[in-house]
């Protein structure tokens, strides 16, 4: 049996984040509801860039 997917959207009741929407029209262009500037600061306060991490283990080729 196949498994059935869940496409509703995670609840998260974040008050930076009321009000946000994202949409892609027919043309693949994204539309949000918010500036992109506005997006890039809440990413930067809010998630941590793992290849700005030091985690003492280069990987060098």
């Amino acid at each position: 049996m196949a498994k059935s997917k869940n496409n509703s959207p995670e609840k998260n009741d974040k008050e930076s984040l009321k009000g946000f929407d994202i949409k892609v029209n027919e043309f693949g262009e994204i539309i949000t509801s918010h500036k992109i500037d506005e997006i890039n600061e809440f990413l930067d306060e809010n998630v941590k860039d793992k290849k700005l991490a030091q985690d003492g283990n280069p990987e060098e080729e």
